[in-house]
């Protein structure tokens, strides 16, 4: 049985409450109403696309206005969320059409050249053209007691315990000063730091309330660590868990300090961090690194709305002079070739006719944006076909980036 597709029309601000329980519903998570009101802070409804039927909220997607860092730059990236569908309306191309349209929005609007999304699961958004940009890892210590970390070299500076509201001056400068550096980070405005510092009941998970500890060095404060704890006792004695939402530091001595501190917590016998990047140096630091039981899962995908502004925006670790030829069967304004000229002072893309010495899809560029994905691993997995001999070997070190791309927040 088809069903006709209800219309789609831009959420305000009355709407949020009914999105809220959509967003509920789909993502199994009780109505909190504190959580709902902190949410409410940062929801932008003019950016929400919304379906109703009958009078109900039956499906949504939305972005946040944000921008992105990305291999030597900071772009402007719809930053896509709250999509979901009612168990009642799948099956029907409601998704499709919501992002059909938003992708042709963003399009047309010319602001943003990429969009960027964390996804339920994997398999829903490479048919609208986004890639697996950035990898997270996982860490769940069973036996922090018997890891062993370095013991600095010299007195690096002070640790101190704050309120995170209250440092929320103190944090910002130091996330502002570490983001340009890693893609993948997003920038945080007054509105965002709220939202990210809030800590409703419903968020905690059991866990005690969010704490912080500052490093400071002679120069001012150059680090800081968000975490919490969780009372757990058994009748060995005390196991309790620390959980680590996000560690920034803008010196190794900053860095060491901090992680030395959420390894030593008195009663605890676990850590857990769902957030690492794939090259983050605890992997360097502790004295045995299969015993973090890191896991490598997918964080940021990425998806090229405006191809050759969002190719001209980031840098290259190496020259590179390529023609790729590029479909996009979404919006054909991007299939077609396009000379990408460029390198680690700036980079130029335009459409050309010369012959290709590559070709992709999409997705694919979306894959290589932030600099994690290899261009030999895509052609090897038959995504990226050289059509030029030489091609791959002349291009593939200009993608990547000193830095691996990490997730910092779920947004």
């Amino acid at each position: 049985m088809t069903h006709p597709v209800p219309e789609i029309r831009v959420a305000s601000a009355d709407d949020f409450d009914d999105i809220a329980q959509l967003m509920a519903d789909a993502f199994h998570n009780p109505f909190d109403a504190e959580a709902r009101e902190v949410e409410r802070g940062i929801f932008e409804p003019d950016r929400g696309l919304l379906v109703r039927d009958g009078g109900a909220a039956v499906a949504h997607a939305a972005a946040f206005t944000r921008k992105l860092t990305v291999p030597g730059a900071t772009v402007p990236a719809a930053h896509v969320t709250m999509v979901s569908v009612a168990v009642t309306h799948r099956r029907r191309g409601l998704l499709t059409a919501l992002m059909r349209r938003q992708l042709r929005e963003l399009q047309d609007a010319g602001r943003e050249p990429v969009a960027v999304l964390w996804a339920s699961e994997g398999r829903i958004y490479p048919r609208f053209g986004y890639g697996l940009a950035a990898q997270r890892l996982t860490v769940e210590c069973r036996a922090t007691t018997e890891l062993r970390l370095p013991e600095p070299t010299a007195a690096s500076g002070t640790l101190r315990l704050a309120d995170p509201a209250a440092a929320r001056p103190e944090l910002a400068r130091v996330y502002e000063r570490v983001r340009p550096d890693r893609p993948g980070w997003s920038t945080r405005d007054e509105r965002w730091w709220r939202y990210v510092l809030a800590d409703p009941a419903a968020w905690r998970g059991g866990a005690m309330p969010l704490r912080a500890v500052l490093h400071e060095s002679p120069d001012g404060v150059d680090g800081y660590a968000l975490w919490r704890t969780r009372d757990e006792w058994d009748r060995f004695g005390p196991r309790g868990e620390v959980r680590v939402h996000e560690v920034v530091a803008a010196s190794p001595a900053a860095y060491l300090a901090l992680w030395r501190t959420l390894f030593s917590v008195d009663l605890t016998r676990q850590l857990s961090v769902t957030r690492l990047a794939v090259d983050d140096p605890l992997l360097h630091l502790v004295d045995e690194p299969r015993a973090l039981g890191a896991q490598l899962v997918d964080a940021l995908w990425v998806r090229l709305v405006d191809v050759p502004a969002a190719l001209a925006a980031r840098r290259y670790a190496t020259a590179v002079d390529v023609v790729v030829e590029v479909t996009d069967p979404l919006l054909p304004e991007n299939t077609g070739r396009w000379r990408l000229t460029g390198g680690p002072d700036g980079a130029t893309c335009v459409r050309t006719d010369d012959p290709a010495g590559l070709a992709c899809d999409v997705r694919c560029l979306g894959e290589l944006y932030l600099g994690g994905a290899g261009l030999g691993a895509l052609a090897a997995a038959g995504r990226v076909h050289e059509l030029r001999p030489g091609a791959l070997a002349a291009a593939g070190p200009a993608f990547g980036w000193h830095r691996a791309p990490a997730p910092m927040e779920i947004f």
